[in-house]
C-alpha cells in the first residue's frame, strides 16, 4: 500500500484557488506530500475585493491564523450580511444577515412568529429582531462575548478582504509549512498512454515538473481539467444571465461598513466592498442588455471616491465542469466553474472543495467510488447554491428595463420551483441534504423581495395575544440594546486589528 501513496501533488496556478490549496495541503498533509504550486506572474488572477460568509472562519483556525494579524495584513473589515438594494421594487433594501432573526419559540421557525405579529399589525420590519441587521446598519461590530442570554454571545460574522493581498498571505503560510513555488508559463500536459492520467506539466522554457495528483486553479481556462483532459461545461446562462464584471478600487471617503452592498441597477449589479484602506467596487451585467462602455460608464458613475487603478474587464459563463475531478486532476475555483458573486460564495466553494478532498484523499488508484462521490458531492452544492442565486433575479417585481423584464419571465430550475411553491403556500422552509444557506437565509430573501406566504404555521397560534405580543416587544427590545451596547465598527477594527499603511508590497 505504501508503494499506492500520493507523493506529489502539484498545483496549477496561484491566485485564491491555488493558494488556499497549497495552504491547506501543506499545513495539514505536513512532510508525508511534496506540494508544488507553478504560476507565472506574467498571467494576471481575477482577484478584486473579496467578501466571504462566516465558514471562512474555520479554514483559518484549521490552518492555525491569528485572526488579528489575518485582518491587518490583507485591510480587512467584518463582515455582518449583505444588503440587496432595489431587488424587488426600487427603493426596496434588506439585508441577508449572518445570524437568526429572533429566536425559535414551540419548536417553529422564528419567521412564522413574525409573520403572526404582521397579521396582528405590527410594522417592525423582520430585521428589527436580527442583531446582525440592526448591528449593521448601525455601523456597529464586535466578536462574540459571553454575556448569559445576549445574543451578544453568538454573533456571527465574515470577512472583506483585499483578494490579491489574500493570495500573498496564504503564500506565506505555504510556503513557511513546505509549499515549494516555481515561477513559470505552463504551456502542455503530459499524460499516460494507458489511462490517460497527467504525468507532469511542461513549462514555456522546457522544465518539466511531475506529479502523482494535480490541482487544477488555472482559472476559466481550465489548463488540465478541460483542456488536457477534455472535460466540457455546463452553462447555467438561462438560469443566471450575467455574463460580464467591471470592476474598479476606489478611494475610500467614509467608515468602512460592517456588511458588502449589492445594488440591482439597469442590466445587472453593483457590488460595493469597503476595506480598510479603499472600497471595491464592481459592476455583473448581462451583455445581452447593456454594452461594455455603457457598464462600464454606469459603474463610474456610482463609486464613492477616486479611482485608484484602471477598471478590470471580466468574461464569464456561469455553470460548472461536467467533472469536477477526471483521473488524477482535480479542479477548483474558478477551473471548476463560477456562479457569480452575488452571495459571496466562491471563496467557500474552493473552501468546501479541500474539504471534500480530504475526506476522500485518494492513492494512486484514483479509484471511482472516490471520484464520483467526490463529484456527486459537489454538484449537488453548486445546485443548491445556484438555485438560491436564481431566486434574487426571479423574484423581482421590476419592469423597468428589458433586463428585468426577462428575469422575471425566464424559466427557474425545478428544485427552485418547489422550494417557491412550498414557501407561498404555508411559510415552510426546507432545507435538503445540509445546503450551504439556511432556513434563515431563504427567508431573508424571500421576505426581502416581497414574497408573502398564504398563512403561517398554525403552532404559532398557540399563546395568547398579549402573551405573544410580550414577548416579541421583548425580543425588539434585547435586540435593541444589544446593538447599542456593541462598539462601533471603525472603532472596533482600530483597537484590534488595524492594518498597517503598507502591507504586502
Amino acid at each position: 500500500m505504501t508503494d499506492l501513496a500520493v507523493k506529489k501533488i502539484v498545483i496549477v496556478g496561484g491566485g485564491t484557488a491555488g493558494w488556499m490549496s497549497a495552504a491547506a495541503l501543506s499545513s495539514i498533509m505536513g512532510n508525508s506530500v511534496d506540494v508544488h504550486l507553478v504560476e507565472s506572474e506574467a498571467i494576471g488572477t481575477v482577484g478584486v475585493g473579496e467578501a466571504t460568509i462566516p465558514q471562512i472562519q474555520l479554514f483559518n483556525k484549521l490552518l492555525g491564523f491569528d485572526e488579528n494579524e489575518f485582518i491587518r495584513t490583507t485591510q480587512a473589515t467584518f463582515k455582518l450580511g449583505i444588503e440587496f438594494v432595489n431587488w424587488g421594487k426600487i427603493g426596496d433594501s434588506y439585508i441577508h444577515p449572518f445570524g437568526k432573526f429572533g429566536v425559535d419559540m414551540d419548536g417553529i421557525r422564528f419567521h412564522h412568529h413574525w409573520l403572526r405579529s404582521r397579521a396582528m399589525g405590527n410594522t417592525s420590519p423582520v430585521g428589527d429582531y436580527c442583531l446582525q441587521v440592526k448591528a449593521a446598519y448601525s455601523q456597529k461590530f464586535q466578536r462574540p462575548e459571553n454575556i448569559p442570554g445576549s445574543p451578544i454571545s453568538n454573533i456571527d460574522y465574515a470577512f472583506q478582504f483585499d483578494a490579491g493581498l489574500y493570495a500573498k498571505f496564504m503564500r506565506v503560510h505555504a510556503e513557511k509549512s513546505g509549499c515549494k513555488r516555481t515561477e513559470g508559463r505552463i504551456v502542455t500536459a503530459n499524460q499516460d498512454a494507458q489511462n490517460g492520467h497527467v504525468t507532469s506539466v511542461v513549462l514555456e522554457d522546457g522544465r518539466e515538473i511531475e506529479g502523482d495528483f494535480f490541482i487544477d486553479c488555472s482559472g476559466f481556462f481550465g489548463l488540465l481539467i478541460s483542456k488536457a483532459l477534455g472535460n466540457g461545461y455546463v452553462d447555467w446562462t438561462k438560469w443566471l444571465p450575467c455574463d460580464r464584471a467591471a470592476a474598479i478600487p476606489c478611494k475610500k471617503v467614509a467608515d468602512a461598513l460592517p456588511y458588502t452592498r449589492a445594488t440591482a441597477k439597469e442590466a445587472g449589479w453593483q457590488w460595493r466592498i469597503p476595506l480598510q484602506h479603499r472600497t471595491g467596487n464592481g459592476y455583473v451585467y448581462c451583455s445581452k442588455f447593456i454594452d461594455d462602455d455603457a457598464a462600464l460608464n454606469s459603474l463610474m458613475d456610482d463609486i464613492d471616491g477616486a479611482p485608484l487603478a484602471d477598471p478590470k474587464m471580466i468574461k464569464f459563463t456561469t455553470g460548472h465542469r461536467t467533472k469536477f475531478w477526471d483521473k488524477n486532476v482535480l479542479s477548483l475555483g474558478l477551473a471548476a466553474g463560477f456562479m457569480e458573486p452575488l452571495e459571496s460564495t466562491s471563496i467557500h466553494m474552493i473552501q468546501t472543495g479541500l474539504s471534500r478532498l480530504m475526506t476522500v484523499f485518494p492513492d494512486k488508484t484514483f479509484n471511482d467510488a472516490d471520484l464520483h462521490h467526490y463529484n456527486a458531492e459537489t454538484l449537488q452544492e453548486y445546485e443548491s447554491v445556484r438555485d438560491f442565486l436564481v431566486l434574487h433575479y426571479s423574484a423581482t417585481q421590476r419592469d423597468d428595463t428589458p433586463f428585468w423584464r426577462h428575469c422575471q419571465q425566464m424559466d427557474i430550475p425545478d428544485t427552485l420551483k418547489r422550494k417557491l411553491e412550498y414557501y407561498k403556500q404555508n411559510a415552510r422552509i426546507h432545507r435538503a441534504n445540509d445546503e450551504l444557506f439556511t432556513e434563515t437565509s431563504w427567508f431573508a430573501v424571500m421576505n426581502g423581495q416581497n414574497i408573502m406566504p398564504a398563512r403561517y404555521h398554525p403552532i404559532a397560534n398557540q399563546l395568547s395575544k398579549d402573551t405573544f405580543m410580550a414577548r416579541m416587544d421583548e425580543l425588539h427590545s434585547v435586540i435593541s440594546k444589544s446593538s447599542d451596547y456593541m462598539p462601533g465598527h471603525e472603532d472596533y477594527i482600530a483597537k484590534h486589528c488595524k492594518a498597517q499603511e503598507e502591507t504586502f508590497s
